[in-house]
């Protein structure tokens, strides 16, 4: 199993990919003149607009949502991956690919809101509607949608649940084993897989109401706690912080792992951390009531900031600055740096771990335990969502009946499952999923550019309503020469109506 999920992450994350996840953040940096910095302003200005209907959540909610997904394992055990195979140089391309995909995440969030959709109540989009709506091709909407429900409801959530069971297997130990139909386990993997299933079932049969609302609060108090923590562990070595800055930038260009394996892995993990052009974000994005397109991208791009600039900034400089991390050769057993045991994988939370409790002996294991279940729990009800619509989106064409109920427990039966299982099989098949989406969503919003440019024309028009000082925004696609938009045709017939009446 193992050897044949590497073959596919060796064909899926070949350079294209990484090039291709680079030059389309730059591709739309350029187009919309970095709109990643010329609206940061903005974009702390509508975090706080927290305007919400009986169809949508509000701006913050629908970041709150995103965030949950891209604030999970990848910031922890990711960004000791990056640094463990790609050496620290791995950081400084995580921090390049996080800048340009500020604007990717820009472009498909904006993308999202436009050709949104009412479905039961609830706003529904992301790639698979603006694929089939922008560039009129359903068969490719229908590739993204299927591979997304397996990437979301299958592949990914082993990934999060994972690191959740090593973390409190290495906090509290492991317990004794236990031989099931499926392998010898941990007392500890077992009794945490089923307590996360079953918070994870309570939850999702609450609809995405109860997810918003539940991430909403515990979103910001996990990142916020992990970076004061953080900064602590800064401050306490804050003569090492400039020699640090120093290791980043020179192995990012002269790198002990070579050049391929530092960019790789800084673009592997920082995509797999902040989910820029994988086509995850724009789900949340989509259900968001805002008064223009624009807004919720411009927030969609702020949480790329939040996820890799604050918390994986942290999270390695927390290791780097306690040296409690190896950089594997290119084979197996050699080290190019062996600060810690080599029985230490670099798959894992256990840098991170290590590196708090050398500074703050007692809390490392049992805070990482902590923040990480909250950190990939989250994640977690993201994928749920995530797969949630896509399905909702193939449900519009096939009426088959109890689809959201099969998703639900195949997604808790997933979370037990990669709780217990193996590390290095577990990230290898969440790679697949990643890497699937990524390709499948950059060119659809590439192709979509040059067909008709509506994240831009969007942008656009937002920046003119700006200049003009209105109150109160709105969005014409018709007059913007945008088709397919049929929520914001509709919403501002509805808005003429009611000014015509009075």
């Amino acid at each position: 199993m193992q050897g044949v999920v590497d073959f596919l992450n060796g064909i899926i994350w070949s350079p294209f990919l990484i090039y291709l996840c680079l030059g389309a953040g730059l591709f739309y940096s350029i187009q919309t003149r970095f709109v990643q910095v010329r609206h940061f302003k903005e974009m702390c200005r509508l975090l706080i607009s927290n305007k919400e209907s009986s169809k949508g959540i509000s701006s913050f909610q629908a970041l709150a949502v995103s965030l949950s997904g891209r604030v999970g394992t990848g910031n922890i055990a990711g960004v000791a991956a990056a640094i463990g195979f790609g050496g620290p140089g791995a950081v400084f391309w995580m921090w390049v690919v996080a800048f340009l995909g500020a604007a990717t995440a820009y472009a498909e969030s904006t993308l999202a809101q436009i050709y949104k959709e009412e479905d039961e109540g609830q706003f529904r989009g992301g790639p698979a509607y603006y694929i089939e709506k922008a560039m009129g091709q359903k068969w490719y909407a229908w590739i993204f949608a299927i591979a997304t429900i397996f990437a979301c409801g299958v592949l990914l959530p082993g990934v999060q649940s994972n690191s959740i069971g090593n973390a409190v297997e290495t906090a509290f130990g492991s317990g004794s084993m236990i031989d099931t139909g499926l392998g010898v386990f941990s007392f500890a993997k077992i009794f945490t897989g089923a307590v996360i299933s079953i918070i994870l079932g309570f939850i999702i049969f609450g609809g995405v109401k109860r997810i918003a609302n539940f991430t909403q609060i515990v979103v910001p108090f996990m990142a916020l706690a992990y970076i004061i923590l953080a900064f602590v562990i800064i401050l306490l070595n804050i003569n090492e912080v400039p020699a640090i800055f120093a290791l980043i930038i020179g192995d990012a260009f002269t790198p002990m792992a070579g050049f391929g394996a530092a960019i790789g892995w800084g673009v592997k993990r920082g995509v797999y951390s902040n989910e820029a052009g994988q086509g995850t974000g724009p789900h949340a994005a989509a259900a968001a009531s805002v008064e223009h397109p624009a807004q919720q991208g411009l927030v969609q791009s702020f949480s790329i900031y939040i996820d890799t600039l604050l918390v994986c900034s942290a999270t390695a400089f927390m290791i780097l600055i306690t040296g409690a991390y190896n950089v594997h050769g290119s084979g197996e057993g050699v080290f190019l740096v062996q600060n810690i045991s080599e029985t230490i994988g670099a798959n894992g939370p256990m840098f991170t771990q290590m590196a708090i409790e050398s500074t703050l002996p007692g809390i490392g294991k049992i805070f990482i335990a902590f923040a990480l279940f909250f950190f990939a729990f989250t994640t977690i009800l993201a994928y749920y969502y995530i797969a949630e619509t896509n399905i909702a989106y193939i449900r519009r064409t096939l009426k088959i009946d109890g689809m959201m109920f099969v998703l639900k427990v195949v997604i808790m039966s997933a979370v037990f499952y990669g709780t217990v299982k193996t590390t290095n099989l577990a990230w290898a098949m969440g790679d697949v999923g990643v890497g699937v989406m990524a390709w499948l969503n950059i060119i659809g919003i590439l192709i979509i550019f040059f067909l008709s440019k509506p994240a831009l024309k969007a942008l656009k028009d937002y920046e003119e309503q700006q200049k003009q000082g209105v109150k109160s925004f709105t969005f014409d696609p018709v007059k913007l020469g945008i088709k397919g938009a049929t929520y914001w045709e509709q919403k501002l017939e509805r808005n003429n109506k009611k000014s015509r009446e009075k």
